[in-house]
C-alpha cells in the first residue's frame, strides 16, 4: 500500500516542494493551508506521518496538533522557524514525535519522513498480535516478559518491562518523565524522578552493551528518554 502523508502549512511554495520531493520516495500527499482544514482531512484519511507547521494563522501548530493527539496516534513532524529550545520542548511534551527547524535541508526531512512512516508501519502491521519485538542485539519477549541480549536472558521485574516495553513501542520518540512515570506506574506524577531513574539504572546494566554509554534507552537532557531509533 502507497504510503501517505498530511502537510499542514500556510507557505504554499513550502507545501509543493514537499510534496514534489516525497513524491520521489513514492509517497502520496495531501496539503493544506490551516490547522482546521488538516483536522478535516485527518478525519476523512487515513496517513501514515503528519507534517505540521507551528507558525500558522488562526489555529497554530501547537493547537492543532493537540486536537489530533484526542484522536489519532499518527507520527508527527513539526516544522518551525522558531529556533529555540522552550519550543521545541513544547512540541515533544505535547505529542510531537519529531521536530525540523526551518529551513531546512530537503534530504534530512525525506530521511526523516521515511523514518516516522518505518516506525508507525512496523508497530501497526504488528498489531497486538505480536508476541516479541526484535532489535539490533536486544529481542522483547511479551509471552514470558524477558529479554535477550548480548548479555544473557533476563526475565525483568513488572516495572523494568513495562518501563521497556513502553519506550521500545514509542521508538525515536522522546517520552518525558511525566510520560513514562504514568504509564508505568498508573498513577499521577509527583515529579519524584528518582524511581525511574532506578529502573533505568538498573535496566541499562541489562540489556546495554556498555551501561555508561547508554545504545537502547538514551538520556534526552532536561526532558526525559528515547528508545534508539537507529536499532
Amino acid at each position: 500500500m502507497l504510503n501517505r502523508v498530511l502537510i499542514i502549512d500556510d507557505d504554499k511554495e513550502l507545501c509543493a516542494l514537499i510534496k514534489q520531493s516525497v513524491a520521489a520516495e513514492n509517497i502520496d500527499s495531501d496539503h493544506c493551508y490551516s490547522g482546521a482544514d488538516g483536522l478535516s482531512m485527518i478525519e476523512k484519511n487515513d496517513y501514515q506521518l503528519v507534517l505540521l507547521d507551528v507558525m500558522m494563522p488562526g489555529m497554530d501548530g501547537f493547537e492543532t496538533m493537540e486536537k489530533i493527539r484526542r484522536k489519532s496516534s499518527v507520527p508527527i513532524l513539526m516544522l518551525t522557524s522558531k529556533n529555540d529550545s522552550t519550543s521545541k520542548v513544547r512540541g515533544l511534551r505535547s505529542g510531537a514525535d519529531d521536530y525540523l527547524t526551518k529551513p531546512f535541508d530537503m534530504e534530512e526531512l525525506i530521511a526523516r519522513v521515511l523514518s516516522l512512516i518505518r516506525r508507525y508501519t512496523r508497530f501497526n502491521l504488528a498489531g497486538d498480535h505480536s508476541q516479541s519485538l526484535t532489535y539490533q542485539g536486544l529481542t522483547i519477549d511479551m509471552d514470558s516478559r524477558s529479554v535477550t541480549t548480548q548479555n544473557g536472558i533476563f526475565e525483568l521485574p513488572p516495572k523494568e518491562f513495562d518501563l521497556l516495553l513502553f519506550c521500545a513501542k514509542n521508538q525515536g520518540k522522546i517520552l518525558t518523565k511525566q510520560q513514562i512515570y504514568e504509564e508505568v506506574w498508573g498513577e499521577p506524577y509527583v515529579y519524584d524522578d528518582s524511581n525511574i531513574m532506578a529502573i533505568i539504572s538498573r535496566l541499562r546494566k541489562k540489556i546495554e552493551p556498555d551501561s555508561g554509554v547508554p545504545y537502547y534507552i538514551q538520556t534526552v537532557k532536561g526532558i526525559g528518554y528515547r528508545f534508539n531509533k537507529e536499532v
